[in-house]
């Protein structure tokens, strides 16, 4: 019977203090993430398709909002010169991490702190425009995964040619006053006179230096068009898009979420893949790797997709041999 009422208390005792023992376990730890990025918040699925690649991949990885981490959003709405403020106010909030969307986003957060983590998203020559001293090994609070945007540049022009066997001049539209745009086109202008054709260089620095590039295509026709993308040319990418069919003039493009919207044809990373594989990177950050230990990384999933109904809307003979490479085709 002692034995008995021994146990009993024990159990009891046990019972009143497991409470106490469990409200002394350490909360776990949130983090915070600060997303920044040069598009705009909503209602463009070139932007938030991507982002939401980027929280799944998060939550497969354990990090889910409300329980462990916490996403501070700034978006620029393609304004470049809002960055630096919005990176000071995401400092000013003390978060744990920096992404940043793509390379002038990363430009402005590396300004803004020498200590914050940050992890760059289709960052474009992170070398040449200073984000980190090599790809192999950063060196310092910046990594993330390069777009190789200007690698791509001769598939690019090659799929134009296999399209338009007489293509001999292409016009180039890109935002002269990005420096990683800038490195994209004069890549691609190397290209492009490698396998013969001339360039026709048409950069852009707001809104209204449409019109002239349009107008310079009126007076000197192009034979086809290739829109290196960043937020200004993705602003104003409709444009674009009814310019060429006006015209009939091929082009292609570096985003695939762009032919789905009424381009002809586009090739480049999978975007997809780049978000997911940064939410991975900040998942190694939050586990105690440091940035300048992680090399940048490059994209390994690449689309071409071509878009049919463009095509056949312009009156265009797709050659079965452009179809066959294609990774999907859009009817």
């Amino acid at each position: 019977m002692i034995a008995r009422s021994a146990l009993a208390a024990s159990f009891a005792l046990a019972l009143l203090t497991a409470p106490l023992i469990a409200d002394a376990q350490p909360a776990e730890k949130a983090y915070r993430i600060g997303y920044l990025s040069i598009g705009p918040g909503t209602g463009a699925g070139i932007y938030t398709r991507p982002q939401e690649g980027f929280r799944q991949q998060l939550r497969e990885l354990g990090w889910v909002e409300g329980r462990n981490i916490a996403i501070e959003y700034r978006f620029a709405d393609g304004r470049a010169d809002r960055l630096p403020g919005l990176a000071e106010e995401l400092v000013r909030l003390k978060v744990d991490i920096i992404t940043a969307v793509p390379t002038p986003a990363a430009l402005a957060a590396k300004k803004a702190t020498s200590t914050i983590p940050i992890v760059g998203m289709s960052l474009t020559e992170p070398v040449a425009v200073g984000l980190v001293a090599s790809l192999a090994r950063p060196g310092g609070n910046v990594t993330g995964l390069s777009d190789v945007a200007t690698t791509l540049s001769t598939k690019r022009l090659s799929l134009l040619k296999e399209m338009l066997p007489q293509l001999r001049r292409v016009a180039m539209l890109w935002n002269k006053g990005d420096r990683g745009m800038s490195l994209r086109y004069e890549a691609s202008a190397v290209a492009a006179r490698e396998l013969g054709v001339i360039v026709q260089p048409l950069g852009v620095s707001e809104p209204d230096d449409f019109i002239e590039a349009f107008d310079t295509m009126n007076r000197e026709r192009p034979d086809a068009i290739l829109m290196v993308s960043d937020s200004l040319t993705l602003l104003n990418r409709r444009r674009v898009f009814e310019y060429a069919a006006e015209r009939r003039l091929p082009a292609i493009y570096e985003t695939d979420s762009l032919t789905r919207e009424g381009g002809l044809m586009s090739y480049g990373p999978d975007r997809r893949e780049i978000f997911e594989r940064s939410a991975a990177l900040v998942d190694r950050i939050f586990k105690g790797t440091k940035p300048a230990d992680l090399p940048v990384e490059q994209p390994t999933r690449f689309l071409f997709v071509l878009n049919l109904k463009t095509a056949k809307a312009m009156g265009l003979n797709v050659p079965n041999t452009l179809l066959a490479l294609a990774d999907e085709v859009i009817e």
